[in-house]
């Protein structure tokens, strides 16, 4: 699901986030390759304000500093995973089992590659999803994207 070099951003910053009792849901490095945005989506169990984000964006910014993982410049964005929370880890999609997710796979047996269905859980290294009354088995290591599609109810 993630480039190579969005994995060692990742595993480079997993440490701290843990200390600081954040979760890296994922990173996004996109744009111009002389001068890509690196976009660091977070979360913690009570969800993210604007504070942790201020905070966060400081840790991540001296670990990226010491990183240099692009000569030359470079955007940095911290955010939130907002409505349309991407979806990275078997534990992610067990997590919101019961949601809808649009998934985009980088290869299908089926040769479909886009899916949009409820999550129905996990079953060793697979994503299970509900698709038209039946349980498609997406293999974690074939799902290029994800994540859920957000819903608002504007009667609420």
């Amino acid at each position: 699901m993630l480039s190579a070099k969005e994995q060692q951003l990742l595993e480079a910053l997993e440490p701290r986030a843990s200390e600081e009792g954040v979760e890296i849901v994922t990173i996004e490095v996109v744009g111009a390759k002389k001068a890509p945005t690196i976009r660091v989506y977070i979360d913690t169990v009570e969800g993210v304000s604007f504070d942790e984000l201020s905070a966060a964006q400081s840790w991540i910014n001296d670990i990226m500093d010491e990183l240099d993982p692009f000569p030359g410049a470079y955007m940095l964005e911290v955010s939130s995973p907002g409505i349309d929370r991407p979806l990275r880890t078997l534990e992610h999609f067990a997590q919101y089992e019961g949601d809808t997710a649009v998934i985009k796979m980088s290869s299908s047996d089926t040769g479909r590659s886009n899916w949009t269905g409820t999550l129905a859980g996990v079953d060793g290294e697979s994503v299970l999803l509900m698709v038209d009354g039946q349980i498609e088995t997406l293999p974690i290591n074939k799902i290029k994207r994800a994540h859920i599609k957000g819903v608002i109810d504007f009667n609420a």
